[in-house]
């Protein structure tokens, strides 16, 4: 296959993309007690962990583990090295993050590459435009992002909540008004905000400020203002006040910034979820250049139990760019004008159907 044989630089980028990656016969808890016997933390003057700079959770690993690996958490070190050799290699899409879930090695790296898709397909050349300094590749053994329910999948809906995904479905086809089109169409929100904080398909840097009283969280792909989260441990603000991002709340506990967040708009969907959503974030400086950053979503309307997971934060370079999503606000009086020129010539055709 074409691609099948790597240049030198994307097998050395492969290995140095490894090191995020645990080896196998080594328990976590071993290599975390290695790293921290070998590893001071780094603290700012009030005694507080250093969590600053810039971080990627770029990663190909899904949020939900593909059905393939059935009861499996964690990948084989084999099956990791393979795929971080294709994964990385040169000319792989960057949006192609279904990759793992195809089993055969042919048949997935294949269909990594843009090139071999539909010649109907058409698009920006994502290798191009999307690719970093360091490809993105595995940043765990896990088999998923998510980690608890054991099935590192989402739990069912309940009927409230699949109720709500079907009506947002369903209005996903109505063109009356701006109103009624998807945030995400209009560049209002985007899914991956959150919190909780997932992995967006690209533009993947967030950058952390710290002062003794704040917890400033600065995502690069995003359209809410960053996250400033006061650590005085005051209450929230009151119930009739929401927002898309919701109202967060942060604390430490030892070394780990614990950090809570409700008060979100009912207009928000978040796979289902809306105004009940309570989300724990947890963000532990675990090696000089990685944060574990762990999340629980809870809403009793919209799953049947809670559910959670753990991404890796990797040290990365800045700057980060600004991010100005203006086209679906800019063209949404072209949309609409489109669906009306479609009704019209629907109403004609049926007009002229039915004088012949």
């Amino acid at each position: 296959m074409r691609h099948h044989h790597l240049a030198a630089f994307g097998t050395a980028v492969a290995i140095a993309a490894m090191a995020y990656v645990p080896l196998a016969g080594q328990s976590e808890a071993q290599e975390a007690a290695d790293a921290e016997a070998a590893w001071t933390m780094p603290r700012l003057p009030d005694g507080q962990p250093d969590l600053q700079g810039y971080w990627t959770t770029q990663t190909f690993t899904p949020l939900e583990r593909p059905e393939r690996l059935a009861d499996r958490e964690f990948l084989s070190e084999e099956e990791v090295a393979e795929l971080q050799q294709q994964l990385t290699a040169e000319g792989v899409d960057p949006l192609r993050r279904d990759a793992i879930a195809i089993e055969d090695p042919e048949e997935r790296e294949a269909a990594l590459y843009q090139e071999n898709r539909d010649a109907s397909y058409v698009h920006y050349d994502n290798q191009v435009w999307l690719r970093t300094p360091v490809p993105k590749g595995l940043s765990t053994r896990r088999t998923s992002l998510i980690t608890s329910p054991p099935n590192g999948r989402i739990p069912p809906l309940t009927p409230e909540g699949a109720a709500r995904v079907a009506h947002e479905a369903a209005m996903a086809t109505v063109f009356d008004g701006y109103e009624t089109r998807p945030l995400m169409e209009r560049c209002v929100v985007w899914t991956h905000e959150g919190p909780p904080l997932l992995p967006p398909a690209y533009n993947d840097i967030h950058q952390i400020f710290q002062t003794p009283d704040h917890f400033v969280l600065f995502t690069e792909l995003a359209t809410n203002p960053p996250r400033i989260m006061a650590l005085d441990g005051g209450p929230g603000i009151p119930d009739a006040i929401r927002s898309f991002g919701g109202d967060s709340r942060a604390r430490w506990e030892g070394d780990t910034l614990v950090v809570e967040t409700d008060q979100f708009i009912a207009r928000r969907n978040y796979r289902g979820s809306n105004r009940h959503r309570h989300v724990e974030e947890r963000f532990t400086r675990v090696a000089e250049d990685m944060i574990r950053y762990e999340f629980t979503v809870t809403d009793p309307t919209t799953w049947t139990s809670p559910w959670g997971g753990e991404v890796p934060m990797m040290r990365t370079e800045g700057p980060m760019f600004e991010y100005g999503c203006h086209e679906g606000n800019h063209d949404i009086r072209h949309i609409l004008e489109i669906n009306r020129n479609l009704e019209r010539q629907a109403a004609e055709a049926a007009a002229d159907g039915a004088s012949k």
